[in-house]
């Protein structure tokens, strides 16, 4: 986990160097022929990349995105009117069936579907009208992490293409640098909270609330931390309630519109007792563990789950697990 975590930047890299004929065609083709509804099909941490993916089509192009429950198309066999909408499928490996029959299901019924998957030979890029590979290589952790921020780039890339935002495609290009730097950044002081833990709130919001649900899976997966995530927004909508001395929170302070209730809330929770540890660039002089930036703040979760990750892999070890075998778990998984 910790070797390919650390790789990301390297993988990122590959990708940037691949497919951006097929993507610029792609947006013109979205631009010329926009969507009349736009939905993600994904699983487990590629429903996290899709989330954050959601987040920049929603904030930056206006089309609503919601995530397809897929047992509506699995079981139910419902009857949705798929014309001319749009489904965005996100996969490492592309072999689960209730993410494949979705898109088979959306394209035979006339919209357009795309395909962000590591695996260009399988099922799901077979299956989709547009499929771009995530070049993110062979992942043998259980625990996802670079097939994660591979998506999320392969996310903000489909989006910048869509949107022909000549800025925001720069700024993604400097992301290999930035990764590295991410990798380096000192999240020690974090396992003295956490090495003893048992549960956990990680808190985001807006473009933050991805990494939120993608380190709380991490918890649970690699360091068996009964974790939940939650937006800023929310926490005091019933799960304050949960706030005791020395309860661990984990909030992602990114740049943007979010940031400044993000900080507060921190403050809140630990004058309530809360035990807070609080990520945020280095002019947040109230946090605790620090975030690289990057060009622009869309950017930025992909950069704060690196960080993320590199802790998370120590921490592992710490609670005296090994995160390449997380119990219960396999590489792929097929649910229908």
């Amino acid at each position: 986990m910790l070797k390919e975590a650390c790789s990301s930047g390297e993988f990122v890299a590959a990708q940037l160097a691949h497919d951006t004929e097929r993507l610029v065609e792609l947006g013109k083709y979205l631009r010329a022929t926009p969507p009349s509804s736009v939905v993600t099909i994904a699983r487990g941490s590629s429903d996290h990349a899709a989330n954050y993916a959601a987040y920049l089509i929603m904030s930056r192009l206006g089309h609503i995105v919601a995530s397809l429950p897929m047992s509506l198309v699995t079981l139910n066999s419902a009857p949705l009117h798929v014309r001319n909408a749009l489904a965005i499928a996100i996969s490492q490996s592309g072999q689960s069936p209730d993410v494949v029959e979705p898109i088979r299901f959306f394209r035979e019924g006339g919209a357009s579907t795309v395909a962000l998957v590591n695996d260009a030979s399988s099922p799901l890029a077979n299956a989709a009208q547009w499929t771009m590979p995530l070049h993110a290589g062979p992942e043998l952790s259980v625990a996802a992490t670079k097939s994660f921020i591979t998506s999320m780039v392969a996310g903000a890339r489909l989006a910048g293409h869509w949107q022909n935002d000549a800025s925001f495609l720069a700024a993604i290009q400097d992301l290999p640098q930035t990764l590295e730097a991410a990798t380096k950044i000192d999240w020690s002081n974090a396992l003295d909270v956490l090495v003893p833990a048992e549960r956990i709130m990680v808190v985001g919001r807006g473009i933050s609330f991805s990494v939120a649900l993608e380190s709380a899976l991490k918890f649970k997966e690699t360091s068996v931390i009964q974790a939940e995530a939650f937006s800023g927004a929310e926490i005091k909508h019933g799960p304050m309630a949960l706030i005791d001395d020395g309860y661990p929170l984990l909030i992602f302070a990114t740049r943007g519109p979010a940031q400044a209730g993000l900080i507060a809330l921190a403050e809140e929770m630990r004058g309530r007792g809360a035990n807070v540890l609080l990520a945020a660039p280095d002019d947040v002089k109230e946090r605790n563990l620090t975030l690289a930036t990057t060009a622009t703040p869309d950017l930025d979760p992909i950069a704060a789950i690196q960080s993320f990750y590199v802790m998370a892999a120590h921490l592992s070890v710490a609670r005296g697990l090994d995160p390449d075998k997380p119990r219960h778990l396999s590489k792929v998984t097929k649910t229908n």
